[in-house]
């Protein structure tokens, strides 16, 4: 009996869903303007659109002391940190308060 009333429930249920989802307008204005707020997020967050046609050489360092620092950034990642003594935990240090 239960699982009758429930059956049927649910069917009316499942007709008046679809029966509003006809009743759904569109959304064209939303469709027209998608996309917009990335590309105004793009734009604000161009510093100079016209950086291209600059000409000015950039100064700051040249291009082999650029690739030993980015080198040796690189390899501070792959050596071990160096082991330390747990048991010497705040003994011996030289900063008071």
């Amino acid at each position: 009996m239960t699982s009758t009333k429930t059956l049927i429930r649910t069917a009316l249920c499942a007709g008046l869903s679809a029966a509003l989802a006809g009743c759904l307008s569109s959304t064209p204005h939303w469709d027209a303007t998608f996309g917009d707020s990335i590309n105004q997020i793009k734009e604000m967050q161009t510093l100079n659109p016209n950086a291209s046609a600059n000409t000015d050489p950039v100064a700051g360092i040249d291009g082999t002391a650029a690739a030993a620092a980015q080198k040796s950034y690189a390899k501070s990642f792959t050596a071990p940190p160096p082991p330390s003594n747990s048991l010497t935990i705040g003994v011996g240090s030289s900063i008071s308060y």
